[in-house]
């Protein structure tokens, strides 16, 4: 899961990366309006956290352009205004939720779970692909009944193959899904991941069950 935090304040900003980031998620950041309006529409996120006041373009300019080219990407507004017009105004740009400044962390998470249930088709949090099972609450995996002990970006990698299953995923949509925006695309960081992913879930005698697909990307198979 990836979110964006569109917010000019660089600590509330690393206040809220740390905790995302200790739950699991990938978080990319904008310090202004500009910017978190153009990662915002280049790059797919699952939530974006917006800043009303923000340089250059404010939150509510930023909305409208998210909002314009049809993205429906669940946006939680921020501000230190608590008054209700300028809460309805937010939710009449397209926000899906507000709220004030200051708040706690444990409120903003489970804000932004319930986000997550509710534009989406439920998903089942347990899949199954052949001897493979992963939970996506508990962020563990399994093949057959033996725990696969991986990094938090090797679960995500699992985890975006798996769901895509039967798909060839290409080398940009896995960093595009499991990597934030500040890695190098040109570095070989998805290569050395799914290598170690392979000897971790291919132990013993096992089936790869990760197959290269030359020029494309890669695809998991059930066995």
């Amino acid at each position: 899961m990836k979110i964006l935090i569109i917010e000019d304040d660089s600590h509330i900003s690393e206040f809220i990366r740390i905790g995302l980031e200790s739950e699991g998620f990938m978080v990319d950041t904008a310090y202004d309006g500009q910017d978190g309006s153009y990662k915002a529409r280049i790059n797919k996120y699952d939530i974006i956290i917006l800043d009303y006041s923000l340089p250059i373009k404010n939150g509510f300019e930023v909305c409208d352009e998210i909002r314009s080219i049809g993205l429906s990407v669940p946006i939680i507004f921020l501000s230190v205004n608590g008054d209700t017009k300028k809460k309805i105004e937010a939710l009449g740009k397209g926000a899906d939720d507000y709220m004030t400044k200051p708040f706690s962390f444990d409120e903003l998470k489970a804000r932004i779970k319930a986000l997550l249930r509710r534009p989406k088709k439920i998903e089942n949090p347990i899949v199954k692909l052949g001897e493979i099972t992963i939970d996506a609450e508990k962020q563990t995996a399994y093949r057959e009944s033996l725990p696969i002990y991986l990094t938090r970006k090797e679960y995500g990698l699992l985890e975006y193959l798996v769901r895509n299953a039967g798909m060839v995923v290409s080398r940009t949509m896995i960093m595009d899904h499991v990597w934030s925006a500040e890695n190098d695309p040109f570095s070989n960081t998805v290569e050395a991941h799914i290598l170690n992913l392979r000897k971790k879930i291919n132990v013993g005698d096992k089936k790869d069950i990760i197959r290269n697909i030359p020029g494309r990307g890669y695809i998991i198979d059930a066995v």
